[in-house]
């Protein structure tokens, strides 16, 4: 019976590429001199460190636009609250997003319910397995799924024939 999983895993080693990048752009760029300006990478949490919030925004900038060209999503960044430190620097802890939430997962197989396609989905774990007898229904699920949940970046693998 065909079938695929519909996942949510960001690329961590081109995160941490992305991650080591910023830190060695904050330390050249001349703005960024004589500051507290950091980033760091540690369990799927990125930390970013300044002296002020705008400090902070222009770290995540650069971030993002590290991460945009290592074709990593930005979808998958999490933002926390910012929180202050000692003294006058300010943190802010960044999650990267692995794997299907239980309510997007429930969300996606009422989806692919509500279809009509003749495809059936189960979640398993923290992915979420589409099979069916036709390659056609799955494809259509697939553009179906991509279409309806566009605040995730999903991926699809696994496919089997």
């Amino acid at each position: 019976m065909p079938s695929f999983d519909t996942v949510c895993e960001p690329n961590l080693p081109e995160v941490k590429n992305a991650v080591e990048n910023t830190a060695k752009e904050i330390g050249t760029r001349f703005d960024f001199k004589g500051t507290a300006a950091a980033v760091e990478l540690k369990d799927k949490e990125i930390t970013m460190i300044g002296d002020a919030e705008f400090q902070l925004v222009q770290v995540e900038d650069i971030l993002r636009n590290k991460l945009t060209k290592r074709n990593v999503d930005v979808r998958f960044l999490d933002k926390g609250d910012v929180q202050k430190m000692g003294g006058d620097k300010v943190k802010q802890v960044i999650k990267i997003k692995n794997g299907i939430e239980s309510e997007q997962a429930k969300k996606i197989t009422r989806i692919v319910k509500d279809s009509k396609l003749k495809v059936q989905a189960a979640i398993q774990g923290d992915a979420v397995r589409i099979t069916g007898a036709k390659r056609d229904d799955l494809q259509a699920a697939m553009a179906l799924i991509k279409k309806d949940v566009p605040d995730m970046p999903l991926s699809f693998n696994n496919f089997r024939d």
